[in-house]
């Protein structure tokens, strides 16, 4: 696509804008984006990355910012032993100065991935479960079924007799959830 100002360049940034209801789309190269200003810069005239958008979604709602503020002692500072970075560094920049932050600031992190994630602070697989249940339910099925195996060849006939029952159970809502597609 090109940009729509000079009509020369290939259009990098792509803005869309709602004025009451109505939907209008500009697509710009960098250097026009540039030129025009404040219609797609920041108030503070920087350019817009994405570090900025993620440390705007850092800066959280006000109920928020004040659970985190009385979670730290008064003058407690928390910062990377390897390179240094702050906690009030890192909600500014909106990303890591290194890998040890990701360790150094986890018990920061849980508000704002409950934030990112709809209020979701484990990862639960790559496939949505509406879209994927027989998937889900078929990778359950395995997993037992390799629970099964350990308890019959440790000789845990009880666990392994619980765990077939899990099995079967699966297997007859699967089959079901197979007959209402098919």
């Amino acid at each position: 696509m090109i940009c729509q100002e000079c009509n020369k360049r290939p259009a990098t940034l792509h803005f869309t804008k709602i004025i009451n209801g109505e939907k209008a789309e500009t697509h710009v190269c960098e250097h026009c984006a540039q030129e025009k200003g404040e219609m797609f810069m920041l108030a503070n005239n920087q350019g817009f990355s994405i570090n900025n958008l993620i440390a705007g979604l850092l800066n959280m709602e006000p109920s928020l910012q004040e659970k985190q503020r009385n979670s730290f002692h008064q003058n407690e500072v928390i910062q990377c032993d390897k390179c240094k970075m702050t906690y009030t560094q890192f909600l500014n920049i909106g990303k890591f100065g290194c890998s040890e932050c990701y360790k150094t600031f986890k018990n920061h992190l849980t508000p704002i991935l409950k934030r990112f994630h709809s209020g979701n602070t484990i990862h639960s697989g790559k496939i949505p479960t509406r879209i994927g249940g027989n998937i889900h339910l078929r990778k359950q099925i395995e997993q037992y079924k390799q629970t099964l195996q350990e308890y019959i060849v440790s000789e845990e006939f009880e666990k392994a007799a619980e765990v077939r029952d899990k099995v079967r159970a699966l297997e007859r809502s699967l089959s079901q959830i197979d007959m209402g597609e098919g």
